[in-house]
């Protein structure tokens, strides 16, 4: 039982770190746009697309396709015995929980930050995971349901019921930082027969409104999302806009108010994706005007020499030289192809220097024990 609760704590982690709603609430595809092909969408299933598009909005998400990663990428650049490890981890978490990671369709992770509430409190935000794919939701919730007992409680809400679960550290933590409030109660929602979501309730709960078709995430916000549908991992997201809302731009909770910050500045996309020789970097963030794009990247080409000339590790240095950054139009725009062999050689070096790094020594927490003392007997003759 033990071992069975060890896995699913750690499918649990997996798939916060996999999913997730999709994209910024105010983003517009930016100045320079990647067109997605009709032919690049068909590698992602239909059903995988619709379940992206019934998820709500979000300010920032992280879009990561396990299937390339796992049945692509990793055999390029890991040693035989690490591939041969990792596949047989993967069958045993098949065996323990029915879902194999390599045909899980997609995750994303999102954020959406709030607007401040009626005492004009700073609101944390709230976050979400959403993983879909060729497994069964309700079987995987039940697993979690047998393991975990009577620390999940069911909520109806809509047409769905979610599995909620007091943080109970965090409850403790939030008395003296109220910050963590929102996170001592997490959830899981079976959103189909194939997609699950767990994150914070609020957030569970307008997911479950944009299945019904309410506060759906916008095409627009999809296709910056999907720029490249065969991207590894891809990032998006509107820093600008989570600002103007966390700080009342956009008005309170309580108050509405038009908005007042209508620039994309900062708004951003980043992915990364392979070919058959190369693993390659791609990345764009709106600067608003041409001349603000230049300034910004003369700064971080400096910043980059900079940090190149100062790297002792030679693989390092040679990475940061492939990065290459330039302002077009209203965006700067950066990209670098990285070799397989060389994403490879920098792997093989960080598991070596991580075998070698000594292991830290567990000190007994039981004292050494006392020896014991001798009673000296008195002399004949003297007093006792």
């Amino acid at each position: 039982m033990k071992k069975t609760l060890l896995q699913l704590i750690a499918l649990a982690l997996l798939v916060w770190t996999w999913n997730a709603p999709v994209t910024a609430q105010n983003s517009q595809p930016y100045a320079v746009t990647v067109p997605v092909a009709e032919s690049n969408v068909a590698s992602i299933s239909q059903a995988g697309m619709s379940s992206l598009s019934n998820l709500p909005e979000a300010d920032t998400f992280i879009f990561i396709n396990p299937r390339r990663i796992l049945n692509e990428a990793a055999p390029r650049v890991l040693q035989a015995k690490e591939l041969a490890d990792m596949r047989n981890a993967f069958e045993q978490a098949k065996q323990a929980t029915g879902v194999d990671p390599t045909k899980i369709d997609y995750i994303v992770l999102a954020v959406r930050f709030r607007k401040p509430s009626a005492e004009l409190a700073f609101l944390p935000p709230e976050l979400m995971a959403v993983a879909g794919g060729d497994f069964s939701a309700d079987s995987l919730l039940a697993l979690a349901k047998g393991a975990l007992g009577d620390k999940l409680r069911d909520q109806t809400y809509g047409a769905k019921t979610l599995s909620l679960m007091t943080v109970d550290p965090l409850v403790k933590e939030a008395e003296k930082n109220p910050m963590l409030k929102s996170f001592t109660e997490i959830g899981v929602v079976p959103l189909n027969s194939s997609t699950i979501a767990v994150g914070t309730t609020p957030y569970l709960k307008a997911a479950v409104d944009a299945a019904a078709g309410n506060g759906r995430i916008s095409p627009e916000s999809l296709a910056s999302l999907l720029r490249d549908p065969n991207a590894l991992i891809s990032f998006a997201g509107s820093p600008l806009g989570s600002f103007s809302k966390t700080f009342g731009l956009l008005g309170t909770e309580a108050n509405a108010r038009a908005p007042r910050c209508d620039s994309k500045f900062g708004d951003f996309y980043a992915a990364v994706t392979m070919d058959a020789t190369n693993f390659m970097l791609r990345g764009f963030m709106n600067a608003d005007n041409p001349d603000t794009a230049k300034i910004i990247n003369n700064l971080i080409s400096g910043l980059l020499r900079q940090a190149s000339s100062s790297m002792q590790d030679a693989t390092t240095q040679s990475a940061l030289r492939k990065l290459t950054i330039t302002a077009q139009e209203n965006e700067v725009v950066f990209n670098a192809d990285f070799p397989h062999e060389m994403v490879a050689e920098f792997l093989k070096k960080q598991m070596e220097a991580k075998k070698a790094a000594p292991q830290p020594t567990v000190e007994s927490s039981t004292p050494p024990a006392k020896k014991p003392t001798r009673q000296r007997r008195p002399r004949r003759g003297s007093k006792p």
